[in-house]
């Protein structure tokens, strides 16, 4: 009874950041002729997802990532936990804290170049190519999952996990049911994919989903 309440709890918390209409008039597209197709990637660490995309247009709508990152290729993007996500060492007691109780998230942000699969060789990595409009709901997707201060910019915490990376502090809280491969999904489903996102919990539901969709592209096309 006591865990049922619990999931009802948590069910009831923010599910931020929301997944973008790409149908909305207020999606900002760039204003880049002729269309083009744009190429991301959804890389699986095992337990977690990221999402990999074009460093470009990101940069120019949080101007902080450019002058941390520079003139990289990509920039990989997770969201998770603050706790469990930045810790050197992974606890029993930060497990069940981020699994069972509501707490503040991060951003990491990873600095990715133009081969995306070869940087992540060992992980398993999908590739999928976006139209205009559906790539610009993703960017902004990605730009709310940031918590913004007082002036606008983004808030940098620690030092990331691996290559050239850093954690900025994110929006939302995490729990049981909203977890850093449901964001993942909202991100997909931003992107027009038709995706639910209720049970997308865990990376091999996310990447499953992708495999089944035969909608993976083959890269022409894309920049």
């Amino acid at each position: 009874m006591i865990i049922v309440v619990g999931v009802l709890a948590l069910t009831a918390c923010s599910t931020l950041p929301k997944a973008i209409d790409a149908q909305n008039p207020d999606v900002l597209v760039p204003s880049q002729q002729p269309v083009k197709l744009h190429r991301v990637y959804i890389v699986s660490h095992g337990w977690h997802t990221g999402i990999v995309i074009p460093a470009q247009e990101i940069q120019r709508v949080i101007p902080e990532l450019r002058a941390r990152f520079g003139n990289t290729g990509y920039l990989e993007f997770g969201w998770g936990d603050k706790g469990f996500y930045q810790s050197p060492e992974i606890t029993v007691g930060l497990t069940l804290q981020a699994i069972f109780w509501p707490t503040d998230s991060v951003v990491h942000t990873v600095a990715v170049p133009s081969d995306v699969e070869a940087y992540f060789g060992s992980s398993e990595v999908s590739g999928l190519c976006l139209a205009e409009l559906e790539y610009a709901a993703l960017v902004e997707f990605i730009s709310e999952s940031f918590a913004r201060d007082a002036s606008g910019s983004v808030i940098s915490t620690k030092t990331g996990l691996y290559g050239e990376s850093q954690f900025y502090t994110g929006i939302g809280n995490y729990h049981l049911m909203n977890t850093c491969n449901k964001w993942t999904a909202k991100g997909l489903q931003s992107a027009g994919l038709d995706i639910s996102t209720t049970f997308k919990l865990t990376a091999s539901s996310i990447m499953s989903y992708l495999a089944d969709q035969q909608a993976l592209s083959s890269g022409q096309g894309c920049r």
